[in-house]
C-alpha cells in the first residue's frame, strides 16, 4: 500500500532513480511487512534549484548528493520498524550506489486505508 515519492539533482548515471526505487521497495518488504508486487513509486530528477534543502540542519553535513525519499503508507507501524527501514535505505543507497548517508532524507506520511484506491475508483482496503 506505499507510495513512494523519490527526488534528487539531476546529474545521477542512468538508471540511478531506478536503482534508487529498487531499493527503497526492497527495504519495505524487508523491514515494514510490504507486500510483494506493492510497488507504486514517482521519481523525479530536479535541477539544482528546483530541489531545496538546508545544507546544515541538525548538523547533518548535505550535500547535492541529497535525495529525498517520502512514502505515504497506512498507519500503524511502530516506531521500531520505521527506524529499521530508515536504517536500511540509507545502509543499501551508501552500499551500493555510494550515496553519503548523511544525504539520506526519509519522511513517512501515515494515512486511514480508506484513503487508497488502487484503480477502479474503488477504495479496496475498505471492508
Amino acid at each position: 500500500m506505499p507510495l513512494a515519492r523519490i527526488s534528487f539533482v539531476k546529474g545521477r548515471p542512468a538508471g540511478f532513480g531506478e536503482r534508487v526505487g529498487t531499493i527503497v521497495y526492497e527495504a519495505m518488504v524487508e523491514t515494514i511487512n510490504v507486500p510483494r508486487n506493492d510497488r507504486f513509486q514517482v521519481i523525479t530528477e530536479h535541477d539544482r534549484t528546483g530541489l531545496v534543502y538546508d545544507p546544515d540542519y541538525l548538523g547533518i553535513k548535505r550535500s547535492d548528493g541529497f535525495v529525498v525519499i517520502q512514502i505515504t503508507l497506512t498507519e500503524g507501524r511502530g516506531v521500531e520498524l520505521k527506524q529499521a527501514l530508515y536504517k536500511r535505505i540509507a545502509e543499501r543507497l551508501a552500499a551500493e550506489l555510494d550515496v553519503r548517508p548523511e544525504d539520506v532524507f526519509t519522511n513517512l506520511v501515515e494515512v486511514k486505508k480508506e484513503n487508497w484506491s488502487f484503480g477502479n475508483g474503488i477504495a479496496q482496503y475498505v471492508t
